[in-house]
């Protein structure tokens, strides 16, 4: 008898690339949950400027992947198109032997005990920023966490402490961040015409800031207090990376940590406030924060996938998987599926009280040797802030209290009001429960209508099972 062999390859819609992307970038949730119900835990997709992708939303699968040969699923080689801003020595464009030497290094500053010397510094700083919040109108809270992880980040990982230089590097650093997107995702756009052309003042604006943190550097070396100081800059001085490297580590622990973190901290917002029940009980209880948090992240996950670039021949779930193409284990719908999260539309902390969720089915950080080095930092963070605002504001739903729907900026799934909430000036009456009614977050017509979805069932489906990318 002939042995099995895998399948040739996993099914996918057959539109066109570019519709393909449009519905990706329009509606990623929606249109990822829709090929999920239609083809199965594996899919192929074709998305510009990335080519074939096969979306991996099944835990067995991502575990395959996760666990996998580092010679065979590539993160650092899928993860160039970031190397403008991080640099090439960034932990998150290195592979195998490289990376798991340069992880090693900067392994012991984030260790879930090493964080917790942060935990006042962070409380600090959002005190000072929930002070400033404006009361009896609705408001965003994207911009106040972006403020607060910012300074976190200035003075946990940065260590920089002199007001003019902090004042300095947040300018220079924000504005950074909010370049044209198409640097990152287009290669042909990364074109120097002079510094009035859009690439060209990304590149004098980048070449300003490394030149602060290269003076930071400096600094640092020289400082004989270096020794004992704390901050991630000086432990990782002390770790013994070269100069280039420190300054691609800072930068990648600035975007890795900032635009994540806050707008996990929106989310967490969006949702307390349509549930003052579980406000209420975060609010007193330190281990439904911690659950709250986790639950935060499952249900509205700041990345919406990780990417491997196959270097070899695989197999991945019994499918043949070819060199060249992307897999991405497409955190959405997995921790969204209904298979594995009873009532996966519910928001409900209490998931994360009796015991831990089934292996790979929460992966809001990634996972393997891969898995992100600052998770425990960031879920400390999100922790404390959101003590802290409980602590000091009775947050509200605002006027439009329909649950935010999730859209795709740069590479994180921000709400598309920014958060909203309303900070009475007076205590205010607890306010009916507000669950998202089921599918709601799919709700969105553009997706349903062109794969033919409504989700038991298709009518007017333009693709069909078993069609191939």
């Amino acid at each position: 008898m002939g042995q099995s062999r895998a399948m040739a390859s996993p099914p996918g819609p057959r539109l066109p690339a570019l519709v393909q992307s449009a519905l990706f970038s329009a509606r990623p949730v929606p249109f990822l949950d829709a090929c999920r119900r239609r083809y199965g835990t594996v899919f192929a997709l074709r998305i510009i400027p990335f080519g074939k992708l096969t979306y991996l939303a099944d835990p067995a699968a991502c575990k395959e992947v996760f666990t996998g040969s580092t010679s065979v699923f590539k993160a650092g080689q899928a993860n160039q198109f970031m190397a403008p801003t991080l640099g090439d020595a960034s932990l998150l464009l290195l592979d195998e032997d490289e990376h798991l030497r340069t992880r090693k290094l900067m392994l012991p500053p984030f260790h879930g005990d090493a964080v917790k010397r942060y935990a006042a510094v962070m409380a600090d700083i959002a005190a000072a920023e929930v002070d400033t919040w404006p009361t009896n109108e609705p408001f965003a809270t994207r911009p106040s966490m972006q403020r607060i992880t910012l300074e976190v980040i200035l003075r946990t990982v940065f260590g920089i402490d002199e007001a003019e230089r902090l004042e300095r590097l947040r300018t220079l650093l924000a504005a950074v961040m909010e370049q044209n997107p198409a640097y990152l995702w287009f290669e042909w756009s990364r074109v120097d015409l002079g510094p009035r052309s859009p690439y060209g003042r990304y590149l004098r604006l980048r070449d300003r800031t490394d030149a602060i943190l290269f003076d930071e550097i400096a600094r640092r070396r020289k400082d004989p207090r270096t020794e004992e100081r704390v901050d991630v800059l000086s432990l990782l001085v002390r770790a013994g990376l070269p100069d280039r490297a420190l300054r691609d580590e800072l930068m990648t622990l600035l975007l890795a940590g900032h635009e994540t973190t806050a707008t996990g901290l929106a989310w967490a917002c969006e949702r307390l406030v349509r549930h003052p029940e579980a406000m209420a009980r975060a609010r007193e209880d330190e281990a439904y924060l911690d659950a709250t948090v986790k639950e935060v992240l499952r249900i509205r996950p700041v990345v919406l996938d990780v990417a491997r670039v196959v270097g070899a021949p695989a197999t991945v779930a019994g499918f043949d998987i070819e060199p060249g193409t992307m897999v991405v284990p497409a955190i959405a719908p997995v921790q969204r599926a209904g298979d594995v999260w009873p009532d996966p539309e519910r928001f409900d902390p209490e998931r994360f009280l009796n015991g831990s969720p089934a292996p790979y089915s929460w992966i809001p950080f990634g996972g393997g040797v891969r898995r992100c080095l600052g998770a425990a930092f960031a879920q400390l963070e999100m922790k404390v802030v959101l003590k802290t605002i409980l602590d000091r504001a009775e947050l509200a739903p605002p006027p439009d209290a329909r649950p935010e729907a999730q859209r795709l900026r740069h590479v994180t799934l921000v709400p598309e009001r920014g958060g909203e909430v309303l900070l009475p000036a007076k205590r205010p009456r607890r306010v009916a429960h507000a669950d998202d009614a089921p599918g709601h977050a799919r709700d969105d017509g553009v997706v349903g209508d062109v794969l033919g979805d409504d989700g038991a069932r298709a009518q007017h489906a333009v693709v069909t099972d078993g069609d191939a990318a």
